[in-house]
């Protein structure tokens, strides 16, 4: 089962793309910020970080660039609603995915599916 960090600062979106995640089949820990993101990845194997770029602490950006130092296999993916965020994010982070709210649950799903070549039947 494809497990993926999720690192969302907002609670109710937390809870909300926590959910669709689940329930398209996803293995899913969630977390409030960067800091408390970095201690799971050094201890446990994720196949994905899905992480907002504007956060307390530390920002996605900051928190993707620890991830390919700790565990590069793990691919990233943000999510913001920041346009100009984004382009930070595709400059520093070229690598990663970025998907900029407001968004459809079903686009998060299909996105994940497309990192991960598979083309589960979620039913949102």
């Amino acid at each position: 089962m494809i497990r993926i960090l999720l690192a969302e600062d907002e609670e109710a979106m937390r809870t909300y793309l926590a959910r669709a995640l689940q329930n398209a089949g996803y293995d899913v820990v969630s977390v409030d910020r960067g800091t408390e993101a970095l201690p799971l990845l050094q201890t446990q194997h994720f196949d994905l970080l899905l992480s907002d770029i504007v956060m307390p602490e530390m920002d996605g950006i900051e928190l993707a660039q620890r991830c390919a130092e700790i565990s590069p296999a793990t691919k990233v993916m943000f999510i913001t609603g920041f346009a100009a965020v984004t382009l930070k994010a595709n400059r520093e982070a070229p690598q990663a995915k970025v998907l900029s709210k407001p968004f459809h649950l079903r686009d998060l799903v299909l996105e994940v599916e497309r990192i991960f070549g598979n083309a589960t039947q979620a039913q949102i």
